[in-house]
């Protein structure tokens, strides 16, 4: 049994995080309406996001709060936000600073196309900046 940390005080609407301590996020461009990224939230990002307007996730492999852009300088600013019918899933329409939301330096992460006829996948965007210079 996995012991759940309590979440912090939220408003009364928004995702129920007594279902899953992580709920998916899914941040779109708020102009474009492009699907930027799929990330997490745990209630302290949640909170955080709301709190400051500056997107907060949860990083799974880092087991801490991942403030977007807090290498890069590639931050999203929150535009607005939903939840789904069943208060487990998020969605934020965001401003990207810097162009990029995938740490591989694209504006996308979903920059790999895959054709469903052979399913192999081609790369379908170009780099906004270079991501070696960035995370070493």
């Amino acid at each position: 049994m996995i012991a759940v940390a309590q979440p912090p005080e939220l408003p009364m609407d928004g995702p129920d995080f007594s279902k899953t301590a992580l709920v998916p996020a899914i941040a779109q461009d708020a102009e474009t309406g492009q699907v930027l990224m799929l990330a997490y939230m745990n209630a302290a990002a949640y909170a955080e996001t709301l709190a400051t307007r500056r997107v907060c996730y949860y990083s799974r492999s880092r087991k801490r709060l991942w403030r977007k852009g807090e290498q890069s300088g590639h931050v999203q600013r929150l535009e607005r936000l939903y939840y789904d019918c069943d208060a487990d899933t998020l969605l934020l329409a965001v401003k990207q600073v810097g162009g990029a939301a995938c740490h591989e330096g694209y504006a996308s992460c979903f920059f790999r196309e895959v054709d469903p006829d052979t399913g192999k996948a081609a790369v379908i965007a170009e780099r906004v900046f270079d991501p070696s210079a960035v995370y070493r």
